[in-house]
């Protein structure tokens, strides 16, 4: 049996078409399942709600670290 998975797709106002290229067979069964757009509201909050969290990850009682700081250095960044 093969595997289910999630395609993203998108009304172009005549058919759904797939964002991404995948090899369908005739006669695949599908499940269609139509999002809502979020309204502006929404979004809104959201991009609130990931600021608030950047402020609090990111604050000024954040303490700074020093390269001297690090027990254990990661070989495979590349470094700046």
């Amino acid at each position: 049996m093969k595997k289910t998975v999630t395609l993203r797709a998108h009304f172009d106002g005549k058919q759904i078409v797939l964002d991404e290229p995948f090899e369908l067979e005739p006669n695949t069964k599908l499940i269609v399942t139509v999002v809502p757009a979020a309204s502006e509201e929404e979004r809104e909050a959201w991009t609130r709600l990931a600021l608030e969290s950047l402020a609090r990850a990111y604050g000024d009682d954040e303490p700074e670290y020093s390269r001297d700081q690090i027990k254990e250095a990661n070989t495979e960044y590349a470094g700046r």
